[in-house]
């Protein structure tokens, strides 16, 4: 499931679900129900022409599902939606509230219209990849969820289709984002308070256009606070910040020595 504008990261996901089944179905919606009124619904990039050569240019796709917003919601915003809990009320979900309530609605939607036996989603939305499994479990979908690794640039930034709206200064101030997460990963060895104060460091020297939001490490599948006096087996280094006008998040799993 995309919202169009592809590149390279959306990309591995096609080309995971071709190793994972027989037919791939693609979907390119830009969902309005998870954008909040000062958001950028309207200027959100829509390249759908590009994005269906790109498709093709893979050679897997068998069906490209891209409909209007009038055939999703035929009429207007759903007076019933899918509520995210208290897993949408953290990182994310406190900048853009009711945000994954949206992308949880959608997301079922789109289940149900393409009946997947597998649906692939990506890392680097870790609270979304979080929800979307969880909202599985709890309310027994016959889909398999899988996850694929972020995909970044050569200098370590991560693909996001918001990239496009980066200013070239911009642009190289928020490498400070994977930089913070490579310095954790880096201390882990110290345990998680190292973790973070490394991160933090780094991210305490950003460039002025960078305002960092949060910088946390969590359990990848609830979402909670990691415990600060010892290493846990699953934890992820998450981290937030508006870079000029564009918020871009990104994040790392932490292993430690001997898990």
């Amino acid at each position: 499931m995309t919202m169009g504008a592809l590149h390279d990261g959306h990309l591995a996901l096609v080309r995971r679900a071709a190793q994972l089944a027989d037919e791939v179905v693609v979907t390119i919606f830009v969902n309005p129900l998870q954008f909040g009124p000062q958001e950028d619904l309207d200027r959100y990039p829509r390249t759908l022409q590009a994005d269906l050569e790109r498709l093709t240019s893979t050679g897997v796709v068998d069906l490209v599902f891209a409909p209007a917003a009038d055939e999703v919601y035929p009429e207007g915003e759903p007076r019933v939606r899918v509520q995210a809990g208290p897993m949408g009320q953290v990182l994310e979900g406190v900048v853009r509230p009711g945000h994954f309530d949206g992308v949880l609605t959608v997301v079922l939607k789109l289940l149900h219209l393409t009946r997947p036996d597998v649906a692939v989603f990506g890392q680097k939305d870790a609270q979304q990849l979080a929800l979307i499994r969880r909202m599985v479990a709890d309310l027994d979908l016959d889909v398999e969820i899988v996850a694929v690794p972020t995909v970044r640039e050569p200098d370590g930034l991560a693909l996001s289709s918001r990239n496009a709206y980066l200013a070239p200064h911009e642009r190289e101030a928020a490498l400070v984002l994977s930089r913070a997460l490579q310095a954790g990963s880096a201390a882990a060895a110290d345990g998680p308070d190292a973790v973070l104060a490394a991160a933090q460091r780094v991210l305490d020297g950003a460039d002025p256009v960078v305002v960092p939001d949060y910088l946390v490490l969590v359990d990848p599948t609830t979402l909670e606070p990691a415990p600060a006096d010892q290493p846990t087996r699953a934890t992820m280094l998450a981290v937030a910040a508006r870079v000029g006008a564009t918020r871009l998040i990104d994040n790392a799993v932490i292993d430690y020595p001997g898990d």
